[in-house]
């Protein structure tokens, strides 16, 4: 009963601001997909625009049909995975935490073991990845400390950002200085790239080199994100409260109530990517948008 009457108040909220910000169709419903998860994470959408999403405490990756609005376990172990991103030859990325690895993995469910150290340690913990135009990979890597992991383990204490090379799969850390980098997106023109730093609550914008490299380093905000992503406007979509839209000068021009105590990350899904996808503590949720996802 609870839910049912924060998602009203939520609905009234997205009602009585959408029109002035040109987002959110009016009369669009917030909409509860599915709640039986422990902790969803990680939305990433193919190229029909179904979404898969994980539920790292239940180590499975979940798929979200488009079509028939239903949800169901599409791989069960998952190597606790935890951010996801489709490729460009539609092949799945995780952040597989269970052994602090970045996988591939196809349709027929197989795994690739992409990254698995740096320079003879382990990461923190791959968290967060966006696949830029030229196949090139940016994945954060925090620490939060996994029950599945042996305290002894030789880990690496720096939070850093990595790029893996498109042309030969090297690996080389792109950005630094973070209290613990988290949220990560670019956008389609492979010029830009944005990433969260939810230890210091803020997020930052860099320009992308052509060798993959980042530069001028701005604040783009004071708001750390868990997920991020970009509708074709150029806005940037910001999770943990609800979800928090900032225009892509930096300010903000909208909140989306969320009945839950924290939205991990968000997406654009359905044919047009039109559909709004949050994750959110043990739900899912859906809102249809007068803006689309971009690629």
């Amino acid at each position: 009963m609870m839910k049912n009457t924060f998602l009203l108040v939520a609905l009234l909220s997205i009602a009585t601001s959408c029109k002035a910000q040109d987002i959110i169709p009016e009369g669009a419903e917030l909409t509860l997909v599915a709640e039986e998860y422990e902790f969803t994470e990680g939305p990433a959408v193919d190229k029909n625009g179904n979404v898969y999403f994980t539920d790292q405490p239940n180590d499975r990756i979940v798929k979200w049909d488009a079509s028939t609005n239903s949800v169901s376990d599409w791989m069960k172990p998952s190597g606790r995975s935890n951010g996801l991103y489709f490729d460009h030859d539609g092949n799945l990325l995780s952040c597989a935490d269970e052994k602090n690895e970045l996988w591939r993995i196809d349709m027929e469910k197989n795994k690739t073991v992409l990254v698995s150290e740096f320079e003879g340690k382990l990461l923190g913990g791959p968290n967060d990845l966006w696949v830029a135009p030229n196949g090139g990979i940016y994945f954060t890597d925090p620490l939060y400390n996994r029950p599945w992991w042996t305290p002894t383990e030789n880990r690496i204490d720096e939070r850093r950002v990595y790029y893996i090379t498109p042309s030969n799969g090297e690996v080389k850390i792109v950005a630094k200085d973070f209290v613990m980098p988290n949220g990560i997106i670019g956008t389609a023109d492979g010029k830009t790239l944005y990433i969260a730093d939810i230890g210091d609550k803020k997020t930052y914008v860099f320009t992308i080199k052509e060798d993959g490299t980042l530069s001028e380093r701005k604040l783009f905000c004071e708001l750390g994100s868990d997920g991020m992503t970009l509708d074709n406007q150029g806005n940037v979509y910001m999770t943990g409260d609800g979800v928090t839209v900032f225009d892509k000068n930096g300010k903000q021009i909208k909140h989306i109530a969320v009945p839950e105590k924290w939205t991990a990350n968000v997406t654009f899904g359905g044919p047009q990517q039109n559909i709004l996808f949050i994750t959110a503590m043990d739900s899912v949720y859906t809102l249809e948008m007068d803006v689309n996802g971009v690629r």
